[in-house]
């Protein structure tokens, strides 16, 4: 797995293999911010989606590495990745924290413009 020293790093810089451990890292950390949702909270309040927003152009350096993550146009503006932590749970909840968690790796790497969302179904 690639190692990223993010003092030196600039947004642009980043390979789409840096973006692939930054997205293993994310997910993992939505994955578990879903469970412990289920294990605090249970499956509670109602169906529902979420996402990571990132207010990114798709045709910037950075924005190409994201698509080729996984990442896909958003209507709005920006790039979406939809249930990031993959859990099959359709608890809004449950994917709103693994969604929050996964834009906060996203941030915590210099990706600024990260953002969850959520809505009801």
């Amino acid at each position: 797995m690639t190692t990223i020293n993010t003092s030196t790093t600039n947004l642009n810089d980043y390979t789409v293999e840096d973006l692939q451990t930054i997205k293993a890292a994310a997910l993992q950390h939505a994955r578990d911010a879903a469970e412990a949702s289920i294990e605090q909270h249970g499956e509670m309040g109602y169906c529902g989606f979420a996402w990571v927003t990132v207010y990114e152009k798709g045709s910037t350096k950075l924005g190409r590495a994201l698509k080729a993550v996984g990442f896909k146009p958003a209507y709005g503006g920006g790039l979406q990745l939809w249930n990031p932590s993959g859990h099959g749970t359709q608890s809004m909840s449950v994917k709103e924290a693994g969604a929050q968690a996964y834009a906060d790796v996203l941030r915590s790497f210099g990706i600024d413009k990260a953002y969850a969302g959520g809505r009801a179904d």
